[in-house]
């Protein structure tokens, strides 16, 4: 079974950009559903489920990733710390997030929601994936199945999965808009340059003391 990330290094900055990034992430969220001009497909999916159900999104969000997570035990994957926490503190986020924002009508304001809900998107998910403390669990999906199958392109996958969920999400009355074309095209260039930003090296070892020759005895002749 393949461990992810729970290195030990570093790990007081490593936890914090964790929950820094996370905690954004939910933030992000909230402002894109705010906007109201359609959202990521997991997002579409999760706001469907929120409109079937009466459950929060939030409460959706946190669901669905724990069930997600279950699949990876047919994968022999093992969850990070950063795994587990992405399951709740995003969930929590979003809705706290939701509570807090003004339900904007003005064109011009939701289109700013949507610029920073998917710029705040692209580096919240920098900062929780450079702390290094396990992936997200739908993308922990992702790329255990592609290696348990290393034929099937990565790509490809997450878009058959994205493009499903998205499907389901718009049947059950989830938003689908410019705001999801916009986020299609953008997070790619967006998590490309935040996670080398914000990925935190490895401490580098300590190398061993070189022996002093001035104290070393003499070569036995």
């Amino acid at each position: 079974m393949a461990k992810i990330g729970n290195s030990g290094d570093r790990l007081v900055r490593r936890l914090g950009q964790l929950y820094v990034g996370l905690t954004l992430y939910g933030v992000s969220m909230a402002l894109m559903v705010e906007a109201s001009l359609g959202l990521d497909p997991w997002d579409v999916f999760h706001q469907g489920l929120s409109r079937l159900t009466g459950a929060s999104i939030g409460t959706v969000t946190i669901a669905v990733g724990a069930l997600v997570l279950l699949l990876w035990i047919p994968l022999r994957q093992r969850p990070g710390l950063g795994t587990v926490s992405n399951v709740v503190v995003i969930g929590l986020a979003v809705d706290l997030a939701l509570a807090l924002l003004p339900t904007v009508e003005a064109l011009p304001t939701r289109i700013g929601f949507l610029v920073a809900g998917i710029l705040l998107n692209g580096m919240a998910t920098g900062l929780y994936i450079g702390a290094r403390l396990g992936p997200g669990p739908r993308d922990g999906l992702m790329t255990g199945y592609v290696a348990r199958r290393p034929h099937r392109s990565l790509r490809l996958v997450r878009t058959v999965i994205e493009l499903a969920v998205l499907a389901i999400g718009f049947v059950l009355g989830g938003q689908v808009g410019i705001g999801t074309v916009a986020y299609a095209l953008a997070i790619g260039p967006l998590v490309h340059a935040f996670i080398p930003m914000f990925t935190v090296p490895p401490a580098q070892p300590v190398p061993p003391a070189r022996p002093d020759p001035v104290s070393q005895p003499d070569p036995v002749p």
